[in-house]
């Protein structure tokens, strides 16, 4: 099956009795035995639920995987992947990833004995030099949140596995449609399904996608202990979302495409970043791992002609909210909002700005889009 036919029909028909079309929600805690020992196959909803794991069957289809685990939220999905390591690992990250992921590795695993390097994974010796002894975790994410930097996935998972290293790709940017890292040797694929997977910001959610059943038997087994899976109606949210991945994600793009190619050429902004535009530095990178630019796309206002607070003020279609991946447009200030628990060093060594505005494009008309994007930056 092509990936929009796996998108509609993987793990939802599991109704035997009723034969119903859509995956029914089971929304019990827990479920009783024929006898001692003998079940349907699920005993208790943290465990183990049909609504979710019709959801599980779904995503790892799209992403190539063996298996998924559905979670809570995106941050409890990299919660528990961090589990997979103890105090005293070292892990090898960007220096611009999330701020929420940042905030975790920074704020909350470092002062419990994790080890981690921050840096440009760009630069591939740089990523090298920084392998020691107990490396035991690499983790990429592109395109990089909010830069838009690419990062040479195969050539960083080969630095892992070199290392014997587990590589994790956070994919909630680009989604499989667009990315399937398991399809260059990464071990884990991590969603904030609350993004493009569910796509209509109704839901919070996460995912894990393992790349063999090891992983997978490890993967399940954190899940359940730490009590971070998802429950049973926002997994029917999420399921109901990733049918229409494939033409929200086209949808999406086409703006996008088009915003950007406005953006860049008006002269109160100072700079775009956007896989789709020629101006971006890693053309031959994008081409080689993306299917697709997405919809995501950051750029510099020029705050001395228009004031941040005022361009936000007089938009209209775009809500200044966090968040991304749904069919509105929402548009934020990473410094002040999604990364700021970076604090201002990280900020700093990252790239953001005070001036860097990230825009998640929506699926409305272009033309409305651009013409209040427009009016906004009159200033």
């Amino acid at each position: 099956m092509k990936i929009r036919t796996k998108s509609v029909h993987t793990g939802v028909n599991i109704d035997k009795t009723f034969n119903s079309v859509i995956t029914p929600i089971y929304p019990t805690s827990t479920f009783f035995f024929d006898e001692i020992g003998k079940n349907k196959g699920y005993d208790y909803t943290r465990s183990g639920n049909p609504t979710r794991a019709a959801l599980e069957a779904n995503i790892a289809a799209l992403e190539g995987g063996v298996n998924c685990s559905a979670t809570a939220t995106g941050m409890a999905a990299i919660t528990a992947v961090l589990f997979f390591l103890k105090p005293g690992d070292h892990i090898i990250t960007g220096d611009d990833i999330y701020g929420g992921t940042y905030r975790l590795f920074n704020a909350v695993l470092s002062p419990r004995g994790y080890k981690f390097s921050f840096i440009n994974m760009r630069d591939l010796k740089k990523v090298k030099s920084e392998v020691t002894k107990n490396t035991r975790m690499i983790w990429i994410e592109t395109p990089s949140n909010p830069l838009l930097n690419i990062i040479d996935m195969e050539a960083v998972i080969e630095v892992a596995k070199k290392a014997k290293a587990l590589s994790v790709v956070d994919n909630t940017f680009l989604s499989p449609y667009f990315q399937r890292p398991l399809e260059f040797g990464a071990d884990i694929v991590v969603h904030s399904t609350t993004k493009y997977l569910n796509g209509h910001s109704d839901v919070v959610g996460g995912a894990i996608v393992y790349a063999n059943s090891q992983l997978q038997e490890r993967g399940r087994y954190l899940v359940n202990a730490l009590g971070v899976s998802q429950s049973p109606y926002d997994a029917w949210l999420v399921l109901r979302g990733t049918k229409t991945l494939g033409p929200r994600m086209e949808a999406h793009q086409a703006n996008a495409i088009k915003i950007a190619h406005f953006l860049e050429g008006h002269k109160n902004v100072k700079k775009v970043y956007f896989p789709g535009l020629k101006s971006h530095p890693q053309p031959g990178l994008i081409k080689k791992q993306m299917k697709g630019f997405g919809a995501m796309l950051s750029f510099e206002l020029n705050t001395a002609k228009v004031p941040l607070n005022k361009f936000f003020r007089k938009l209209e279609y775009f809500a200044l909210a966090e968040s991304l991946g749904g069919v509105e447009s929402l548009i934020e200030t990473p410094w002040f909002m999604s990364h700021a628990s970076m604090g201002p060093d990280g900020l700093k060594a990252s790239g953001i700005t005070k001036e860097t505005v990230r825009v998640s494009i929506g699926i409305e008309d272009a033309e409305d889009l651009v013409a209040d994007l427009n009016q906004a930056l009159k200033g």
